[in-house]
C-alpha cells in the first residue's frame, strides 16, 4: 500500500499523520510513504529524517495526496485539499465531521472517499483510545493558557491562579468531568487554584472526588447550578461533548452576561461546534476576544502547539489501527477490528454513521 502524508495546512497547525518511525515501521513491512516535503517540521522531523527512514519526499501536496492509498492527516481537509483526494481512497485523521460545512461531506460522499475519523474510534467499555491523549493533552493545557489570559497585558482581571498568602486563589469552574475535564482538573489543582467540577454523570464526580481526595468541588451539571456557577467563576472551561454530533450549548449568553467583569471562558468543545452561546472559533495567534465584557478563549487545535508531544501521543494511541488499515481492505479491516469500525464515518458514497447520517438529512 502507498500511504500519502501530507503537510496540514491549517494556520498553527504543526503536527504531522505519520513520524519518521512510524513511517520506517510501515516501509519495513513492504508498504511505501510518500511525505511531502516539510510535512514534519513543526514536529520536530526534517525530510532527512523521513528519507533515513526510507520515506520517498514528494514537492507538491497535489502528489502527496493523489499517490496514497491511505492518507494519514491530523485534521480536516481543506477545500483545496478536497479537489486533491481522489475516488477510492482512505482518509483518516481527527476529521471532526459534524462540526464540518456540509460541502464538505458531500464532496467526501461524491468522490467515495473512505472516511476515518480517529475521535470515534470507540473500545468496549465506550474509551476513545485516539482521542484521549488529545484530550489529556488540551486539559493539561488548559492552566497554563488562562493564567496567561488572566494577566493585565494580555487583557485579563489581573489575578495569579494560586494566589498568595493572604490573597485567594482564582475559582475556576469546569463543565464535563470527562478525560479533558479531569486532566483540566489536575492542572487547575496542581497550580494552587480553587476548583469546581460540574457533569451530570453522578458516577464521574464521584471519580472526580475519589481521584484528587476532595480538592475539587463536584456539582451536578443542572442548568441552576451552572448559572451560580458562572456568576463567581474568574475561569470557565467548558469540555462538554457528545461522540459525532455538535456539542450542546450548556452556558448561555445570559450566563455570561452574570459573569464578573473580565474573567475567562475556554470553550474547549469548539472543535465541535462549541458548548457556549457567545463562542466562535479563534486562532493561535489571536486566540481571545471579548464578548458581552467576558474573555474568550475558543482555539480548536489546541495541542496543535505542543506538536512534538501530540504527534508522539497521537501515534502511541493509534498505530493498531494504522496497521489494520494498512494491513487489510477496509471492509477486512473493520470486521477485524470493531473499535476501528466505528471510526468509519464514510464509505462507498454512504453516512455510516447514524448520528452523522440523520443531522445531514436534516441539513445541519
Amino acid at each position: 500500500m502507498i500511504i500519502g502524508i501530507p503537510r496540514e495546512r491549517r494556520p498553527f497547525e504543526y503536527r504531522v499523520g505519520l513520524s519518521p518511525s512510524g513511517a520506517q515501521a510501515l516501509i519495513a513491512e513492504g508498504h511505501t510513504c510518500c511525505v511531502e516535503h516539510g510535512a514534519g517540521v513543526g514536529s520536530g522531523f526534517s525530510d532527512e529524517d523521513y528519507e533515513a527512514a526510507g520515506a520517498r519526499i514528494v514537492y507538491s501536496p497535489e502528489e502527496a495526496f493523489l499517490r496514497g492509498d491511505l492518507v494519514l492527516k491530523f485534521q480536516r481537509p481543506t477545500d483545496d485539499e478536497l479537489d486533491w483526494l481522489r475516488e477510492g481512497q482512505v482518509l483518516a485523521g481527527f476529521l471532526m465531521l459534524p462540526s464540518a460545512r456540509r460541502s464538505k461531506i458531500v464532496a467526501l460522499l461524491d468522490k467515495k472517499v473512505t472516511a476515518v475519523s480517529f475521535e470515534l474510534i470507540e473500545e468496549p467499555g465506550g474509551e476513545l483510545p485516539v482521542m484521549k491523549p488529545m484530550s489529556q493533552i488540551g486539559g493539561r493545557m488548559c492552566a497554563q493558557v488562562a493564567a496567561r489570559c488572566l494577566e493585565n497585558d494580555a487583557g485579563g482581571k489581573g489575578i495569579l491562579l494560586g494566589g498568595v498568602p493572604g490573597v485567594p486563589p482564582a475559582e475556576v469552574v469546569i463543565i464535563g468531568a470527562g478525560t479533558v475535564g479531569v486532566e483540566a482538573t489536575r492542572a487547575f489543582l496542581g497550580a494552587g487554584a480553587s476548583v469546581y467540577v460540574l457533569d451530570r454523570n453522578l458516577r464521574r464526580l464521584q471519580r472526580v472526588d475519589e481521584s484528587f481526595g476532595g480538592r475539587a468541588v463536584t456539582m451536578m451539571a443542572h442548568s441552576f447550578n451552572i448559572a451560580r456557577a458562572c456568576t463567581f467563576a474568574d475561569v470557565l472551561v467548558s469540555c462538554v461533548r457528545v461522540p459525532a454530533k455538535r456539542a450542546p450549548i450548556v452556558v448561555t449568553r445570559e450566563m455570561v452576561r452574570q459573569m464578573r467583569r473580565r474573567s475567562l471562558i475556554m470553550d474547549l468543545s469548539i472543535d465541535e461546534g462549541g458548548s457556549v452561546e457567545t463562542s466562535r472559533p479563534t486562532r493561535h495567534d489571536l486566540p481571545t476576544f471579548v464578548e458581552e465584557n467576558v474573555i474568550h478563549y475558543c482555539v480548536p487545535n489546541m495541542p496543535g502547539v505542543v506538536a512534538r508531544t501530540a504527534t508522539h501521543a497521537y501515534l502511541n494511541a493509534a498505530w493498531p489501527y494504522i496497521q489494520e488499515l494498512v494491513g487489510h481492505e477496509i471492509q477486512t479491516a473493520t470486521g477485524r477490528n470493531p473499535a476501528l469500525a466505528k471510526g468509519v464515518t464514510i464509505h462507498d458514497g454512504r453516512i455510516l454513521d447514524p448520528r452523522l447520517a440523520e443531522q445531514f438529512e436534516r441539513g445541519e
